[in-house]
């Protein structure tokens, strides 16, 4: 479904489907909803003719909702801190741009990011209103990561890594390894924790698979080369702690720590190192690595 609402400043509006329930008006419903966001931030949204339904309807404080209707607004974050990180474009062509991402930066708008997420700033840069991540990349890893600008021919792109034909590589720094010969492979059975952001091991059939190879000694820690089979959620940060060498600095595994907030001194030592694909438009082979090291 299109926004009745333009990109503004790179952020495309967010909507919300509205439930099952009773609310007196839009301004209620909004209120009740987004208990967070002052009413009178919303009032003065309102007043502006930026909150719109699905089709293109101008809404007002008083405007009556109900079941299925779809309400689209602009997100606004304040104070938002800035990341002083830069991303870089590494190709540009009719269908993809790939960036090399620094660590900190999230890729999309969650939470307390908006402004200050790749997605927004490269559409301020280029001025690409399709511009779509393809595949994940965690804030705190930095690296190669791809995007698509061309409806058309996304979700040909998209293919490749449900289907798994597209080879990535990692850097990890973390401890050395001892009484395991290299290269390895790590299988697992992963699946959520209690705590939603986390992931576990847990008995039962693999669903996911690493690669690990060692690249170079650096003191009391190793270089690893770490090739993902599978994609799942955080997998080669619990792969590697769970054979108890987690990578440096890595906040969340084996044990997550408090949040750091905007503390930067302390990037998690992992590199989405190379992306290498067949082009399933031309049937080229293609590789982007990133210009970053550990």
């Amino acid at each position: 479904m299109q926004s009745p609402l333009p990109i503004r400043d790179g952020i495309a509006a967010s909507y919300i489907w509205l439930p099952e329930g009773q609310w007196q008006d839009v301004f209620h419903f909004l209120l009740s909803h987004f208990p967070d966001v002052p009413a009178a931030t919303w009032q003065q949204r309102l007043e502006r003719g930026e909150v719109l339904d699905q089709h293109g309807r101008i809404l007002t404080a008083s405007s009556t909702v109900r079941r299925g209707m779809c309400i689209f607004y602009y997100r606004e974050i304040e104070d938002e801190t800035p990341i002083p990180f830069q991303a870089d474009i590494l190709h540009l062509d009719d269908h993809l741009l790939v960036a090399d991402k620094p660590h900190f930066l999230p890729v999309t708008p969650s939470g307390r990011f908006l402004r200050e997420t790749l997605l927004v700033r490269l559409k301020q840069a280029t001025g690409l209103p399709h511009l779509t991540p393809i595949h994940r990349l965690d804030r705190e890893t930095a690296g190669v990561i791809l995007f698509s600008h061309n409806p058309e021919s996304r979700g040909r792109y998209q293919s490749m890594f449900q289907q798994r034909t597209i080879e990535k590589t990692y850097h990890a720094l973390a401890p050395h390894l001892t009484g395991r010969h290299f290269p390895l492979t790590h299988k697992s059975r992963m699946e959520e924790a209690a705590r939603f952001f986390v992931m576990q091991e847990v008995a039962g059939s693999a669903n996911s698979e690493t690669e690990i190879d060692i690249l170079e000694r650096r003191g009391e820690n190793d270089l690893y080369l770490l090739k993902p089979v599978t994609g799942k959620k955080h997998q080669l940060r619990l792969h590697m702690a769970s054979l108890g060498v987690p990578i440096v600095n890595d906040s969340f595994y084996p044990v997550a720590l408090p949040c750091k907030g905007d503390d930067f001194s302390q990037p998690l030592q992992l590199l989405a190192k190379s992306i290498r694909f067949t082009d399933p438009l031309n049937g080229e082979i293609r590789e982007f690595s990133s210009q970053r090291r550990l």
